[in-house]
């Protein structure tokens, strides 16, 4: 029997889906981060429950040949990536197998799965949220340590632009100097909670957003001629106000301080405005392919009506456009329908339009009006759909549904609750938009059953 602080001896067998290693000892499961199958490892037991264990690695005792030496100083203290120790290659075919698991285990769908990697592993993404805080000495922003709210400062993400950097060092200085008060969240007293940065693969235009509990900054022009020298990239600057005790970083409300508040981008050739609060992928390469493979599994031959439920900014449904005879696109948010209809127009776009409503209402819209999407995609937020949405969803009855899903385990049980309403699910692939990361994508193609 394991108890905590015991040393054990150990082989790692497997990879579990939030990135810990997995062996067995005297017939327990004991998870270890930052471990790799084929690792022989001395591990220090720091948890012990009824049938599985926690533990951390003591010893490197002989180490898996799939391992490598993480690139970035930071690894294995900030909160980010799970995965750096692992060859590229044997992540992409772990996360395979995570979601063929998935299906299988959660769905019920024994379906063989196929990858497809990332173009880049490294600098991918083009969003990041750093938490302010107040360090001995003076503030500082980072990401939070693994399970907690501990902020590890880092110099340079490398999942990030380089240029970040940059300017978190820029507008850091600027706190320092002119005695901006950073926010607690054990007092709730503060003004500067985050530093949200966008850039546009495309333009190379940067959105900086500063996360604040009060709509104005003290000498904010100062920040704007300061940023615009730093670095001419940077395109707009907001303040984005939110005062509410909560983890949630962004608040509903923004004040531009400098630009247009918005950013330009081009994916799949659609020309897109994305402000702080719409939804975009974070791996722009990466999510040209996923939404390619989406077009693929659609079959759209330009006669189809295309419902695009959650779709945001209008992104996957406006690279299909040109492929269906109408786009529909569905989404609750509505400065994310504003962007969606905007970015229709700018580029020229007439047989599209855009509901703000949930899928409930948009089910009863369309059918009122005798529409009958032939095609659906869908791509839900990590808790995936709820009952209201998959019933509606079925009730319109397309003839195929592509869902995009960012959490396979929710995937798998939406599959399964999509295959009783009258579909089977015919191809699944895992698409690697968050390397390095416990994160994996998963594109799935259902057919109406006739």
């Amino acid at each position: 029997m394991l108890n905590k602080n015991d040393r054990i001896t150990l082989e790692i067998t497997s990879l579990a889906t939030d990135g810990n290693g997995v062996g067995r000892h005297d017939g327990m499961a004991v998870f270890v981060p930052f471990s790799a199958p084929g690792d022989q490892l001395e591990v220090h037991i720091v948890k012990v429950q009824k049938t599985l264990a926690y533990g951390k690695i003591a010893r490197i005792l002989s180490p898996s040949p799939l391992r490598q030496e993480p690139a970035c100083p930071h690894f294995g203290r900030c909160g980010g990536c799970s995965l750096q120790h692992l060859q590229y290659d044997e992540e992409v075919r772990i996360k395979t197998r995570w979601v063929e698991e998935n299906l299988r285990r959660i769905g019920g769908i024994d379906l063989p799965v196929t990858g497809l990697a990332s173009p880049s592993p490294l600098r991918y993404r083009n969003k990041a949220q750093f938490p302010v805080g107040m360090g001995p000495d003076g503030p500082l922003c980072g990401f939070y340590a693994g399970r907690s709210h501990r902020i590890v400062p880092c110099e340079d993400c490398l999942l990030q632009p380089e240029v970040f950097s940059g300017i978190c060092w820029e507008i850091l200085d600027f706190v320092r100097e002119r005695g901006i008060s950073v926010y607690s969240e054990e007092t709730g007293q503060g003004l500067l909670r985050h530093l949200y940065l966008r850039r546009a693969e495309t333009t190379g235009q940067i959105m900086v957003c500063l996360v604040v509990t009060r709509p104005h900054l003290p000498h904010q022009e100062e920040l704007v001629r300061r940023l615009q020298a730093a670095c001419p990239a940077v395109s707009t600057i907001l303040l984005n106000i939110n005062s509410k005790a909560t983890n949630v970083i962004l608040g509903p409300e923004q004040k531009v301080l400098w630009g247009s508040g918005l950013l330009e981008d081009n994916l799949c050739g659609v020309g897109v405005e994305l402000s702080p609060l719409s939804f975009y992928q974070v791996n722009h390469a990466a999510a040209q392919l996923l939404y390619r493979e989406a077009a693929r599994m659609a079959q759209l031959t330009g006669r189809e009506v295309l419902l695009d439920l959650y779709c945001g900014a209008g992104t996957i449904g406006l690279s299909m456009a040109s492929q269906v005879s109408q786009l529909i696109g569905v989404e609750i948010v509505p400065q994310a329908v504003e962007n969606a209809r905007r970015n229709a127009r700018e580029a020229h776009i007439t047989n599209a339009r855009f509901l703000c409503a949930d899928a409930g209402q948009a089910a009863a819209q369309l059918a009122a009006e005798g529409l009958r999407p032939d095609v659906a995609v869908i791509d839900p937020p990590r808790k995936g759909c709820d009952l209201v949405t998959l019933d509606a969803l079925a009730q319109l009855s397309p003839d195929r549904i592509v869902m995009i899903s960012c959490n396979s385990a929710t995937g798998a049980r939406d599959l399964k609750l999509l295959e009783e309403r009258g579909y089977r699910t015919v191809e699944a692939r895992a698409v690697d938009l968050f390397p390095r990361t416990a994160h994996v994508e998963m594109a799935a193609l259902l057919q109406k059953l006739s």
